[in-house]
C-alpha cells in the first residue's frame, strides 16, 4: 500500500528502559542496527500496527510495555533509487512513519527476537537515546533525529510516572539515566 505521493505507511517504534536508554536491533545476517518498525496494512490504525510489530520483531506484547507518546504527523523518509526493488521504481519514493515511544514495562527476557517465522532482528544490546541518530543508516538518520526530538519530552513524563510506582528502582538508577 502506498500513498500517491509514493511513501508506504509505517510505524516506528522506540522502546525505553527505566534507565531511558533505548531498543536497537541487528539485523538478520547484516551489520546494520535500527529500531522496530513496519507497515500499516489496510484497515489498521497506526496502534494496532505498532503492537502487531512490537510482537513480530521484538515478541513484546501490549502487557509489556505502556505508550509515552507518538509522534503528531507523519515523518518521511526517500529509500535510495538503487535500495528500491526493480518493480516497484518509479511509484514508489520511501515510508512515510508514526513513531511510538513505548516504555518497557517487563524484563529484558521479555524480549523474544524469534517469536515470529520470519525475525527481523538476530541480535539487540540497550543504547543511549541518542546515539541511534548517528548510528543508522544515513537515509533514515533525519527521520531519527526527528522522532527522537519530538519524543523525548515524554521521557520525563514516562520517568515521573515510573518513580511513583517504583521510587526505589528509578531512585537507584537516576545517576544512569540518558540525556533528557
Amino acid at each position: 500500500m502506498v500513498d500517491k505521493d509514493g511513501y508506504r505507511p509505517n510505524v516506528g517504534i522506540v522502546i525505553c528502559n527505566a534507565r531511558n536508554e533505548v531498543f536497537w536491533g541487528k539485523r538478520v545476517r547484516q551489520n546494520s542496527w535500527q529500531f522496530p518498525q513496519g507497515g500499516i496494512k489496510h484497515g489498521e490504525s497506526p496502534e494496532q500496527a505498532m503492537y502487531r510489530e512490537l510482537m513480530e520483531e521484538v515478541g513484546l506484547a501490549q502487557e509489556h510495555v505502556r505508550i509515552l507518546g507518538r509522534t503528531r504527523d507523519w515523518l518521511r523518509y526517500d529509500v535510495p533509487r538503487d535500495w528500491v526493488k526493480r518493480d516497484w521504481r518509479g511509484h514508489y519514493r520511501g515510508q512515510k512513519q508514526i513513531w511510538f515511544l513505548l516504555r518497557l514495562l517487563g524484563q529484558d527476557c521479555s524480549v523474544r527476537l524469534r517469536a515470529s517465522d520470519h525475525p527481523e532482528f538476530d541480535a539487540w544490546r540497550w543504547n543511549d537515546y541518542w546515539a541511534p541518530a548517528e548510528a543508522v543508516v544515513e537515509f533514515k538518520r533525519e527521520v531519527y533525529r526527528s522522532a527522537l526530538s519530538e519524543l523525548e519530552r515524554f521521557l520525563a513524563v514516562g520517568a515521573q510516572h515510573h518513580r511513583v510506582c517504583h521510587p526505589y528502582l528509578l531512585a537507584s538508577r537516576a545517576h544512569g539515566a540518558g540525556r533528557s
